[in-house]
């Protein structure tokens, strides 16, 4: 297994894409480990991990989300979280934070949410004299909420990979990602006094009823998706695709600011990050074949119950892992390579799959934020144009309030179990 690892991490120090690193790894291991007759397992194990028909929610909901960023429903929502808090100290930094809120409604992944509020908020934060390094971080920081506010990719993943529930993973997202947009306002709120950071403009009064009926589709997005699922109205797939028609229908009547460019462009984006999910999906899983082969779950597993057999010891030792895992991997693969080892101390541990499924997504997730992977981190320095070791240094105190909340979670089974038993 050193082999694998040491071929694996090669290919990432070289720059090779994290799904081909995955591949590379798991075909030269088979070769020169003599299991060559196995070669023929590879396409079948890649089209077995992703033959899923619950695997069709993600391009559904990344189509979703492109469709309502194409829309311009960032500058709805900007604006309207502009009214709501624009007329305090440090107001454009709450403003950046509500906006990565109402705006996870919608893109549901980290990524897609620095990118669309950071092009929109960065700019006019730099312009009121914020440091470009803190407004980067904030944004990077603020953009986790899109993967615990439903809908959520890696939540989807986790309920297809583990058999959970998706409409109880969605509900358990909600209270973590309330409490940590909470959290970051108190931060923006207290550096904003601290700093003497400027008021910014107030919104005309006559534009405030516009910009809040404007914002209300948005919002109600979430909303139409959660209550759809666990009411049964719609599977969850079939809530995908009620929000893509959704989003069509609000780009094109509501906001109609949907040109036949724009959806050639949403369709486009769409099928490539699609693309992108299911690559690293299927590689993972044929990662998951070869760990397999050498019993490395079964074999990790014993390693860290023969430290201790406590449950909150585990959960200490797993959350270490995971923190790890993150910063090397993208959530998404890293999923997939550690589920083995999760399915393997669930029973020991004792702790609710929906809410292990709450707290390893935000495990992984807070490795979009930390260096040396840090894909969010590279997008808002690239938009804010602030050196890299400048933001991550920026976002340390927002990074000790992730890992605050993610304690909070382990730690507290109602923050992710509360709303969800309020359906049963």
């Amino acid at each position: 297994m050193i082999l694998y690892l040491a071929i694996f991490f090669a290919a990432l120090i070289i720059g090779m894409p994290v799904a081909l690193g995955l591949g590379m790894a798991s075909l030269v291991y088979l070769l020169i480990e003599g299991h060559g007759h196995l070669l023929v397992a590879f396409p079948q194990r890649m089209i077995a991990g992703i033959d899923s028909f619950l695997l069709l929610t993600i391009p559904f909901f990344i189509l979703a989300g492109n469709l309502m960023s194409a829309a311009n429903l960032t500058g709805h929502i900007v604006r309207a979280a502009q009214f709501l808090v624009g007329r305090i100290k440090g107001g454009l930094a709450v403003v950046n934070v509500l906006s990565n809120l109402l705006m996870s409604g919608s893109s549901g992944a980290a990524t897609s949410e620095a990118a669309a509020v950071g092009g929109i908020m960065i700019p006019p934060m730099k312009r009121d004299g914020y440091d470009p390094a803190y407004a980067a971080a904030l944004t990077a920081s603020g953009s986790l909420l899109g993967p615990l506010i439903p809908p959520s990719l890696p939540l989807i993943l986790f309920g297809v990979l583990t058999g959970t529930s998706i409409g109880d993973l969605f509900l358990a997202g909600i209270l973590p990602g309330l409490i940590l947009s909470g959290l970051l306002v108190g931060y923006a709120l207290w550096k904003g006094r601290r700093e003497n950071h400027p008021v910014s403009t107030p919104v005309p009064a006559e534009e405030r009823r516009g910009l809040l009926i404007a914002a209300t589709p948005a919002i109600f997005l979430p909303v139409l998706i959660v209550v759809g699922i666990r009411t049964g109205i719609f599977t969850p797939t079939e809530a995908a695709g009620v929000a893509c028609i959704y989003a069509l229908a609000i780009g094109l009547f509501v906001y109609r600011s949907l040109s036949w460019q724009k959806l050639k462009q949403c369709f486009y984006d769409t099928a490539t990050m699609s693309s992108g999910v299911m690559l690293v999906v299927a590689m993972a899983s044929m990662t998951g074949f070869v760990l397999g082969i050498e019993s490395l779950p079964q074999k990790v597993a014993a390693l860290i119950l023969g430290v201790s057999e406590n449950p909150a010891v585990l959960v200490i030792l797993l959350n270490a892992i995971l923190l790890i895992l993150g910063l090397f991997l993208e959530p998404l693969a890293a999923m997939v390579l550690i589920m083995p080892v999760l399915n393997a101390l669930a029973p020991t541990i004792g702790m609710d799959p929906v809410q292990m499924g709450v707290m390893v997504v935000l495990n992984l997730m807070i490795g979009m934020i930390t260096p040396p992977v840090g894909l969010v981190l590279f997008i808002v320095s690239s938009i804010a144009r602030s050196p890299l070791q400048a933001v991550t240094k920026a976002a340390l105190p927002m990074l000790a309030l992730c890992i605050l909340l993610l304690v909070m979670v382990a730690a507290i089974p109602s923050l992710s179990l509360w709303i969800p038993g309020l359906f049963k």
